[in-house]
């Protein structure tokens, strides 16, 4: 990880990762992308013929979960072609090459971390119900933000399947909240405390509204054990939850592919900067 420091914050790139990433694999010539992933394209397990060279697609994907650690705009993509480790498929391969394409055009894109004047923790928590086509499980995603700054984000799907939106979204809010309990014991240890509670934000009404509600409806009875845990941070005033829109939910690029309009918009709400641009 590359560390620049300046009066406007500090930088945390891999640039040098990244160029010698494309280098290895022959790709500095390529032409950019704009997006990490096709939005178009939806890769299952029996998709296209068999690669000659599974070891090589198992490297190069192992390689590029190091660079999530600084380019949380490539998680999702990741996370998807690291489903297919097993027996990698040439359409799977040519999705890590697209990946690959897209560092092209920013290798230097990195986080960025600056003082915003306060110590605000904050959650945003999303999932796309539904969305694998393999095996029709959601996948969650949630970034945690301390200060204004992006510290902790995951793309991950969940390990059941759900049988609504809203449980699929309860479900990401559940680990998301794990996660804010998790930073706020490390921010105590080293220090830092911060009175006001914690804030959940979600785009999902319902999702919201059974937190509230202490009846258990047919639709969420088998998920009261997360219920319990989600309503007792809330009634304790640890975390605070509060619904968005849609379109400014920054947790939307760890649950699916997205346009280069949203992805630019979004990576610029995260923090993330190309300081070499």
């Amino acid at each position: 990880i590359e560390v620049a420091t300046s009066h406007k914050g500090i930088s945390l790139s891999q640039r040098k990762y990244v160029i010698d990433l494309l280098e290895e694999t022959r790709m500095l010539g390529s032409k950019p992308a704009d997006t990490p992933m096709d939005p178009n394209v939806k890769l299952t397990v029996e998709d296209g013929e068999p690669l000659n060279d599974p070891e090589k697609y198992r490297r190069l994907v192992g390689k590029l979960n190091y660079l999530t650690v600084t380019r949380p705009d490539i998680a999702f993509s990741v996370s998807v072609v690291s489903q297919f480790l097993a027996s990698p498929k040439i359409t799977h391969w040519n999705a890590v090459i697209r990946i690959l394409r897209y560092l092209k055009g920013n290798p230097g894109r990195g986080l960025v971390y600056r003082d915003y004047g306060h110590r605000r923790v904050e959650g945003f928590s999303d999932a796309d119900w539904a969305g694998s086509p393999v095996d029709r499980r959601s996948t969650t995603g949630y970034c945690v933000f301390v200060g204004g700054n992006l510290v902790s984000w995951k793309s991950k799907k969940q390990s059941v399947v759900a049988r609504s939106s809203a449980e699929s979204e309860y479900r990401a809010m559940a680990h998301t909240i794990c996660e804010l309990m998790w930073v706020r014991q490390l921010l105590t240890e080293i220090g830092f405390t911060e009175a006001s509670p914690m804030q959940l934000l979600c785009d999902n009404q319902a999702a919201i509204h059974i937190l509230s509600n202490p009846v258990f409806h047919e639709r969420t009875k088998h998920i009261e054990g997360d219920c319990h845990f989600v309503r007792e941070k809330i009634q304790q005033g640890v975390i605070s939850t509060c619904h968005m829109k849609t379109g400014e939910q920054l947790a939307d690029i760890y649950t699916k592919s997205l346009g280069d309009v949203r992805v630019q918009y979004l990576c610029n709400k995260l923090g993330m900067i190309d300081i070499y641009a």
